[in-house]
C-alpha cells in the first residue's frame, strides 16, 4: 500500500467535459487554497523551482547542452510546483482561461503560468511534440556519469481542486475505436479546437469530510475514486545532442507513470551527464495501471523533493553498484525493478530481469530461487501502454525477506532499530518518538501512549487502529502492539497521522527509513 503523508486525503471521481460539449460545470470550492506561487501554502524545501515560460521546456526533455534552471548542492530539499499541461494544449483551444472558465473555474482559480506559458506562445508542436510541460532542469552539485541520483518524493499537494482526464485519437490503447466520433476534422487548430474530435474528462473537486470529492453525476448518481498524486515525469538528462519527445519513458526515468512513485516513494535514476540535470513534470492527482484511456486523472501538484547524489560503488545504488543502469523505484513496503520496451512483452521480461539480478546481487540468493520467488509471489503491473514505450514494473515485496535485511528508523541524526510485523513496519514507542523528541507519557498500565509534538497532542493505544490527534479521532490501517513490556507502533501510520515525511532506502542489506526534511 502507497503512503500518503503531508496530504489531504482526497475522495475524486470524473464529470465529462470535452472539447465537444459533453461536462459539467464545476461547483467552486471557495475554501481550496490555489497555490500560485511561493506566497501561497508552505514552502517546505531549501529551494524553490517555479514554473514559468523560462524555467520549461513543452513536449521535450532536457540534454548534455541544456542550461540549468537551478542549482542545488546534493541531499537537499526542492519544493518545485509542477504544472499540468491538461487545459493547455492545441486541442483544448491553448487558452487557459476560455478553457476552464468554460468548466465553471473563476478566473483568479485558474493557475497564472499556464497563461503565462500558453501567451508566450513557447514553442510547442502538438502532433510531433508531446503534451507536457516539464520544469527544468536541475543541477546537482558532485553528479558525474556513472553516478546515481537518489530523488525522494517528500511530499506532495493539489494546487488546484480539479484536474482532467483525455483520450486522444489515434492515441490509448483502444485505437480506432475511441473516442467513438468520426475523428478529425480538416481545420482543426486552436482556434478551430472543437475539429480536433478529442475527448476531455473534467473532474472538479469539492469538499466532503476531511478531504475533498470530484463526481460524476451520471442519471443523477455519482461516482467517486480517492486520489493518490505522484509525478508521472522525473528523470535525468541524457548524454546526447538529441531534444527527445517527453512521451517515451527510457532507462534515465522521464515519463515513467509509475503510480507507486508517490510520497514516501524513492526512485533512482542513472546519471549521464554532470550535475544529472534533473527534471521533472506531468503531475497526476491519481492514475490506474495501465493509463488506458491515454491519460491519467491530470493535475498540478506542489513537490517536496530531496535530490542526492550517490556516487559510483555506493552500497546505496540498488543492484549492480558500478553499472546501474535503469530507474528503479523504492517504497516502504516494495523494491521497484522496471522494464520498458516497445513492445509490451519484451518489457515484462526486462523487469523479470531487472527483478533477478537485484535480489541476486543485492540479498546474495541463488537466480534459480529468486525465478522461483518471482513466479510464486511478486506481481508484474503495467505502469502505461499509451506511451510508445510500454511499462512494465515488479512489485518485490520486502517483508518476504525479513530473514536476510535489518531494518532501521533514521532521523536528527539517530538511528534505531525497526522490525516488520505482519504487513507492516514497527518500531518502539519510546524509541522513535525519542527520536522525534516528542514528550510521551503512558496510562492505562502502560497500553496507552500520549505524545505532544508541534503543539499537539496525539493517543496511541495498544491494539487500536483509532488515534487521537488534538482529541479528533483518526481512523488508520495499523495498530501498535505490546509485547515483552514495550509499546511497538506501526511506522506509517504514526507518521501519517503526524505530518512527518517518511522515504525509505536500501543500503547492501539495511533497509532504512529516513524520517523529517
Amino acid at each position: 500500500m502507497r503512503m500518503i503523508k503531508k496530504l489531504n486525503i482526497f475522495l475524486l471521481s470524473a464529470v465529462f467535459a470535452a472539447s465537444i460539449p459533453c461536462y459539467a460545470s464545476a461547483a467552486e470550492d471557495t475554501a481550496f487554497e490555489i497555490l500560485q506561487d511561493k506566497n501561497d501554502g508552505v514552502i517546505a524545501g531549501e529551494y524553490y523551482l517555479p514554473t514559468n515560460p523560462d524555467t520549461i521546456t513543452w513536449g521535450r526533455l532536457p540534454n548534455r547542452n541544456s542550461k540549468p534552471v537551478l542549482t542545488v548542492k546534493s541531499g537537499s530539499t526542492i519544493t518545485v510546483d509542477t504544472l499540468s499541461h491538461e487545459g493547455l494544449l492545441e486541442d483544448q483551444g491553448k487558452d487557459p482561461v476560455k478553457y476552464f472558465k468554460s468548466k465553471g473555474v473563476s478566473e483568479d482559480r485558474i493557475l497564472k503560468e499556464g497563461i503565462e506559458i500558453t501567451a508566450a506562445d513557447k514553442t510547442h508542436d502538438f502532433d510531433g511534440d508531446g503534451p507536457h510541460i516539464v520544469t527544468g532542469p536541475v543541477y546537482v552539485e558532485g553528479a558525474e556519469p556513472g553516478d546515481v541520483l537518489k530523488v525522494e518524493v517528500l511530499s506532495l499537494t493539489p494546487r488546484v481542486p480539479y484536474g482532467v482526464i483525455s483520450n486522444r485519437h489515434f492515441k490509448g490503447v483502444l485505437v480506432n475505436e475511441f473516442p467513438e466520433n468520426e475523428g478529425r476534422l480538416e481545420g482543426a487548430s486552436p482556434e478551430n479546437y472543437e475539429k480536433y474530435n478529442n475527448v476531455s474528462i473534467f473532474a472538479p473537486i469539492r469538499k466532503q469530510g476531511e478531504g475533498y470529492v470530484a463526481y460524476l453525476n451520471e442519471n443523477g448518481k455519482e461516482i467517486t475514486f480517492p486520489i493518490d498524486p505522484f509525478l508521472g515525469i522525473m528523470g535525468t538528462a541524457a548524454d546526447s545532442d538529441e531534444v527527445p519527445s517527453s512521451i517515451p519513458p527510457t532507462k534515465l526515468g522521464g515519463n515513467l507513470d509509475i503510480n507507486e512513485l508517490g510520497v514516501g516513494s524513492t526512485l533512482y535514476l542513472p546519471v549521464e551527464v554532470a550535475g544529472a540535470l534533473f527534471f521533472t513534470g506531468d503531475p497526476h492527482f491519481v492514475q490506474g495501471d495501465g493509463e488506458v484511456a491515454l491519460t491519467a486523472l491530470e493535475g498540478s501538484l506542489r513537490g517536496d523533493l530531496r535530490l542526492t547524489v550517490l556516487k559510483k560503488g555506493s552500497s546505496q545504488i540498488p543492484g549492480d553498484v558500478n553499472n546501474f543502469d535503469m530507474a528503479f523505484g523504492e517504497t516502504e513496503d516494495y523494491w521497484i525493478p522496471v522494464g520498458l520496451n516497445e513492445d509490451l512483452d519484451e518489457a515484462m521480461k526486462q523487469s523479470v530481469r531487472e527483478s533477478i539480478d537485484f535480489l541476486s546481487e543485492q540479498l546474495g540468493i541463488d537466480r534459480k530461487v529468486v525465478y522461483a520467488y518471482l513466479s510464486g509471489a511478486t506481481d508484474y503491473e503495467v505502469s502505461q501502454a499509451v506511451d510508445k514505450t510500454k511499462g512494465i514494473h515488479a512489485l518485490v515485496s520486502k517483508k518476504d525477506f525479513r530473514n536476510f535485511v535489518n531494518i532501521n528508523l533514521k532521523g536528527n541524526g539517530k538511528t534505531i532499530p525497526a522490525y516488520i510485523r505482519d504487513d507492516g513496519i514497527y518500531a518502539k514507542a519510546d524509541e522513535i518518538f525519542g527520536l522525534l523528541k516528542a514528550d510521551c507519557s503512558y496510562t492505562d498500565s502502560g497500553t496507552v501512549l500520549n505524545v505532544k509534538y508541534n503543539n499537539s497532542v496525539y493517543t496511541f493505544k495498544m491494539g487500536s487502529n483509532k488515534y487521537m490527534k488534538n482529541g479528533e479521532t483518526k481512523t488508520l490501517t495499523k495498530s501498535p502492539y505490546y509485547e515483552n513490556g514495550k509499546l511497538y507502533v506501526p511506522t506509517e501510520a504514526v507518521l501519517e497521522l503526524m505530518d512527518i515525511p517518511l522515504n525509505w532506502s536500501t543500503d547492501n542489506v539495511t533497509i532504512t527509513g529516513n524520517i523529517g526534511y
